[in-house]
């Protein structure tokens, strides 16, 4: 499919008013994307598990106005008005507008909530975005003589890669691959796709719990982070890496192999963060706890023989993933070793989802 295959035949239909609302779950990369091209098309492949607790709900109202000059809308996060988040917004409108002509005809309220803090690398974008994409979608079949299933949410994850690359990973579940793959047909750059191929049961219902090392906005975005792939003297070696892992995740998943997948998972993980810290400027998102948390996850493993293992994203925090038969032991050790290394004792106990729901 090619971008052009989303912009809409003129609408049929009409719609004075109205509103929708949405919830749309985080995700956790397995394989991770980090650099991208022009129009939020990725470097490399990913996937990535999709979450079930870490959540945003946005409820999207929607009126006609008369002047068609401007885009008009207001935001809300938890009932507070939120200005700043205007021009994020503002960005989004204008990458989408061409494939939602109607943008400029309504005037919006966004009401947003989410279940985990913000800006704290939990993907706060991927979740927002995705609802938000999600919502405008659902004003467009208002206006459209009809829209399979499948468009709606193909649509809607190739609109909401415009405002967070991630969020087009959040549409479905419980695994979703998002870019061109030459293993998995009808992967894409453009939008995220379920992933198609058998998964072992010892995947299913997989565990993540989040420990909040540092709730506060990382100090490098994403945005710049990915910014500075562009002429990293290892990026084209990552990008390799990336695809390859890709491709031996298909095989570990279909086999169940949690040794295998222990590996891959945790040393994409500090691939990601090397790559920050190799750059050019360098940074560095870890906190001294982020290391304390990872050296006590491979002690308590080489201990007794457990499967945890930790992934990160772009941020301090530590993603703690387990198989469901481990709940019990693996929670124990969070709340007796791990949480003292918690801002303020906060974790998430989350697990695998799939996806977003039409409220």
């Amino acid at each position: 499919m090619t971008a052009q295959q989303f912009i809409p035949k003129p609408y049929t239909g009409s719609v004075e008013n109205g509103s929708f609302t949405w919830s749309s779950p985080s995700n956790i990369a397995l394989v991770k994307y980090w650099g991208k091209k022009e129009n939020q098309i990725p470097e490399n492949p990913s996937i990535s598990f999709t979450l079930n607790d870490c959540k945003t709900t946005t409820k999207l109202s929607f009126s006609k106005k008369e002047s068609k000059a401007n885009f008009s809308f207001e935001v809300f996060l938890d009932e507070e008005k939120k200005d700043d988040f205007k021009p994020k917004i503002e960005t989004f409108f204008k990458r989408i507008e061409a494939y939602l002509p109607f943008l400029k005809q309504y005037h919006f309220k966004i009401e947003t909530s989410n279940t985990f803090p913000h800006s704290s690398g939990i993907a706060s974008s991927a979740s927002g975005m995705s609802a938000l994409a999600l919502c405008l979608m659902s004003v467009e079949k208002e206006l459209v003589e009809s829209v399979s299933d499948k468009l709606f949410i193909q649509k809607a994850s190739f609109l909401a890669r415009l405002g967070s690359g991630s969020a087009c990973r959040s549409l479905e579940g419980d695994l979703v691959v998002w870019g061109k793959h030459d293993a998995i047909d009808g992967s894409s750059d453009l939008f995220g796709v379920k992933y198609p191929f058998e998964v072992h049961e010892n995947f299913k219902n997989y565990q993540d719990t989040i420990l909040l090392v540092d709730k506060g906005e990382k100090q490098v975005s994403s945005t710049v982070g990915h910014n500075l792939m562009h002429g990293h003297p290892f990026a084209q070696e990552r990008f390799k890496q990336a695809n390859k892992n890709l491709t031996d995740i298909i095989s570990i998943l279909k086999s169940g192999d949690l040794d295998r997948f222990i590996a891959l998972v945790e040393s994409e993980a500090l691939t990601l963060h090397a790559m920050m810290m190799t750059s050019m400027p360098y940074f560095i998102l870890m906190k001294p706890n982020t290391l304390e948390i990872i050296n006590k996850i491979w002690a308590f493993r080489h201990n007794t023989g457990s499967k945890i293992c930790f992934t990160l994203d772009a941020g301090a925090n530590v993603h703690v993933l387990y198989p469901e038969i481990e709940s019990e032991q693996v929670l124990e050790f969070i709340k007796s070793e791990l949480v003292v290394y918690c801002q303020k004792g906060h974790y998430i106990s989350d697990r695998i989802g799939f996806g977003a729901k039409l409220l």
